[in-house]
């Protein structure tokens, strides 16, 4: 079978005239060389292909059949699975009657796998091409749960990490997620949920820019760490944040010399907060919350 196969790549591959008696007889031998390489190549390769390569037993099935089974793959917890089942739906069928939910499903059964980014393809696809479905309010609130992310993992829980030590990229592009939901939405049954992620993300932002501020002064830059508190005060000015922020101002304006400054920031630091021990201690009293404990002043 090998020698049919070799004489016929032989003939495809050597027209008339290619390789003739008057040729060298060192290329004639150079050019037959490459030629049985190039056909045991592809032999090769062909037979990897047979051999390593497993019958995908869904290009068989149903639109039916394959939301069946990727929806009892959800509902088994299996998410990795569920996702690349609604995946092929959604491609093998796309103007079917389960596509739409086909996208849906794939971008939450990736999330809860962990596969962020094929949760974000998914989802970002969906916006794309269904502005007017029913449940877009639930496609920007599931983005945002994507991007949110709020699980930390043990790594996180064993060094007490949250939400403010992190890249604050991905909590912005939360925000903006659930910030739609509010305003596009506003009777959303996602809605309040959204405006409590929202209100603990931006005072997650206020913290970290706090502890930036804190840095900077611990390490003397007293004019950065004062810039930094002006942010956090300007930016977030109902976080609990701010408390930290005019102890940290009233202490930079000091140690800069400007003492009409530092007093200025002190009556501010008193007004909104007389109970403050924070001038008497230097620490502020934070309790350890969860996102659906988010504080208020």
């Amino acid at each position: 079978m090998s020698e049919m196969n070799s004489d016929a790549s032989l003939r495809l591959a050597a027209p008339a005239g290619s390789i003739s008696a008057k040729t060298p007889r060192s290329f004639r031998a150079l050019s037959l060389l490459f030629i049985l390489l190039a056909s045991l190549t592809l032999l090769l390769l062909g037979g990897c292909a047979g051999s390593d390569g497993k019958k995908d037993d869904t290009d068989i099935w149903s639109e039916t059949k394959l939301y069946s089974e990727a929806t009892d793959k959800l509902n088994d917890a299996d998410f990795a699975k569920c996702g690349k089942y609604f995946d092929k739906l959604e491609a093998r069928f796309p103007f079917g009657p389960y596509s739409q939910q086909a996208q849906m499903n794939a971008a939450y059964c990736y999330w809860k796998a962990q596969e962020q980014a094929q949760a974000l393809v998914a989802i970002d696809r969906f916006i794309k091409l269904h502005q007017g479905s029913p449940s877009l309010d639930y496609a920007y609130y599931l983005k945002g749960l994507i991007t949110f992310n709020d699980d930390l993992g043990w790594l996180g829980k064993f060094t007490g990490q949250d939400l403010s030590e992190r890249d604050p990229k991905a909590a912005k592009e939360a925000f903006e997620s659930f910030k739609t939901v509010v305003e596009r939405f506003p009777n959303s049954k996602y809605a309040p949920d959204s405006l409590d992620r929202m209100r603990y993300i931006v005072n997650s932002l206020a913290e970290a820019d706090v502890i930036l501020a804190r840095f900077y002064y611990q390490r003397g830059a007293y004019l950065a760490a004062a810039n930094r508190a002006q942010l956090v005060i300007r930016d977030y000015d109902r976080a609990p944040a701010v408390e930290e922020a005019l102890y940290l101002l009233v202490k930079s304006y000091e140690k800069l010399g400007m003492t009409d400054l530092s007093a200025d920031a002190l009556r501010v630091l008193q007004l909104n907060f007389p109970d403050s021990p924070m001038m008497a201690t230097g620490q502020r009293l934070v309790k350890q919350r969860k996102w659906w404990q988010f504080w208020n002043k």
